[in-house]
């Protein structure tokens, strides 16, 4: 998607960030960036409205269960891997936390 008007970031990777952008999952430059294009480019904003809505909406209405910590992490590798599939962002892994749990 292409609103016609030339940006610093296209439209179409703001569209695919923007998940990454809801759930603050991008640094804080990206994040920045992101949001820029969101306040110049009207199209991707209501597009994002209509995103965080649907967010906001699955949020109340599916708050009660939790989901285990390992779904929730195989789905945000998920959709981590399919954002850069369609993107030309480059993402820099810095440090990596590993969890033990002893029962």
């Amino acid at each position: 998607m292409s609103c016609g008007k030339p940006h610093e970031t296209d439209c179409s990777e703001v569209l695919a960030e923007v998940w990454l952008f809801l759930d603050h999952e991008c640094d804080q430059t990206r994040r920045e960036l992101l949001e820029k294009h969101l306040d110049e480019c009207s199209p991707c904003l209501e597009r994002f409205g209509l995103d965080e809505h649907l967010k906001m909406l699955l949020a109340t209405k599916c708050g009660g269960e939790h989901a285990p910590d390992s779904l929730k992490e195989r789905l945000r590798a998920k959709i981590r891997k399919t954002v850069l599939e369609h993107t030309s962002v480059t993402v820099e892994v810095t440090s990596v936390t590993v969890e033990v749990h002893e029962e």
